[in-house]
């Protein structure tokens, strides 16, 4: 997997203010877990409990995935929890997700947006992260993992 970048897409009116991202290790597997740790503030008291999020995920122009959930039903399905006080109070705001990647997410680029908003409508975060399950970023995959294209052709041997 790649991971060029995960970008905030909120602006003023987003009520996290997110100050840094840091994904561990930088090229993660499908079927290896991933932490997540994101540094950030609050602009104000939220209930984490009654955030909902809304996911989309594209592969090419195909659309594979638009779900709704609340934040921590979303943190479950990816095997982790919201930790400490579940409505904390404006000021710094720290999270570190282990997520797991499964191994049946399918192997192609993918483009995630992700879209939160607090109990009473107003906008919590905005992400979009290009994510590339391909073969050829596995910094240990040997020649017999990659993809046909990326070996050397049948008639060069």
């Amino acid at each position: 997997m790649s991971i060029r970048f995960v970008e905030d897409a909120s602006d003023d009116t987003y009520v996290l203010d997110i100050h840094d991202i840091t994904l561990i290790p930088s090229y993660p597997r499908l079927g290896r877990p991933l932490r997540w740790t994101m540094n950030s503030s609050l602009k104000e008291t939220v209930d984490l409990t009654q955030v909902t999020c809304t996911t989309t995920m594209k592969v090419g122009p195909v659309k594979i995935l638009n779900s709704t959930y609340r934040l921590p039903d979303l943190l479950a399905n990816l095997g982790t929890r919201l930790t400490g006080n579940p409505q904390p109070p404006a000021g710094p705001w720290q999270q570190t997700w282990n997520f797991h990647i499964p191994r049946t997410v399918p192997v192609a680029r993918h483009r995630i947006h992700l879209r939160a908003h607090t109990a009473d409508g107003r906008n919590f975060l905005a992400l979009n992260i290009p994510l590339d399950f391909n073969h050829r970023y596995h910094p240990t995959a040997g020649a017999h993992d990659l993809p046909r294209n990326d070996r050397e052709p049948s008639w060069a041997r």
